[in-house]
């Protein structure tokens, strides 16, 4: 699947020059958490989040009221500024976030997992010729994983067929198993191995009850013996 599949289409925007208020507002009747900034050239020019009014004059919200000495202190003049643009800024411009990480209609939708993961977005914008045409959020990609319901198996597999199954699921992986420490008999894989987590013991479970045809998992699996020092 690619961006084009689960993008929404019909994307609620900001413009630079819109109150503080307004873009709120649209946050509140849409629950939505973020949006587009949209110039009239139909440029995406930003980004603006509810992170972003967070922290606000008009409630009482601002940062350091009670630590402006340490403050002080600790920021630069261009740090000290830049909160005060965010929580006085007057228009959408003020407080958005300019640095636009956008996506094209066929990205593959494990580069938009991987894109979102790495960089720390909750959103991005889908562009095609430079224009807005869609947006990808988390919710987005969440919903694709509940519509994705796995393929029911009905064909019948030999213990051996499993067995290998299993082995090539955890092949080149660190924490796999050897062949040796698996063995299938009626379907039910048998794993036996020296682990040192409980996060390798989990995907080792999850590699073996991944295999279609695989009825049930057993452990045999041991953490290193510990040899106390003299």
């Amino acid at each position: 699947m690619r961006a084009l599949d689960i993008m929404t289409t019909s994307v609620v925007i900001a413009t630079p020059d819109m109150t503080i208020h307004d873009a709120a507002r649209l946050f509140v009747d849409n629950r939505i958490s973020g949006m587009p900034v949209v110039a009239a050239d139909g440029k995406v020019v930003g980004i603006v989040s509810q992170g972003d009014l967070l922290h606000r004059v008009e409630n009482g919200t601002v940062h350091g009221r009670r630590r402006w000495w340490l403050e002080f202190l600790l920021s630069s003049p261009r740090g000290q500024a830049a909160r005060y643009v965010k929580e006085h800024g007057h228009a959408v411009e003020d407080v958005m976030c300019e640095q636009v990480i956008s996506i094209s209609e066929d990205m593959p939708l494990d580069q938009i997992a991987d894109l979102m993961e790495r960089r720390h977005l909750k959103r991005v914008p889908v562009l095609k010729d430079g224009k807005l045409v869609g947006i990808v959020s988390r919710s987005n990609l969440i919903r694709a994983l509940a519509s994705a319901a796995p393929a029911v198996d009905s064909a019948s597999h030999d213990d051996v067929s499993l067995r290998e199954a299993i082995v090539l699921e955890m092949h080149g992986k660190r924490w796999g198993l050897p062949k040796q420490g698996v063995l299938v008999k009626d379907g039910v894989a048998h794993l036996w191995g020296v682990i040192e987590s409980e996060e390798e013991k989990r995907a080792i479970r999850i590699a073996a009850e991944g295999v279609p045809g695989v009825k049930r998992v057993e452990y045999h699996l041991e953490f290193p013996s510990v040899i106390p020092t003299l």
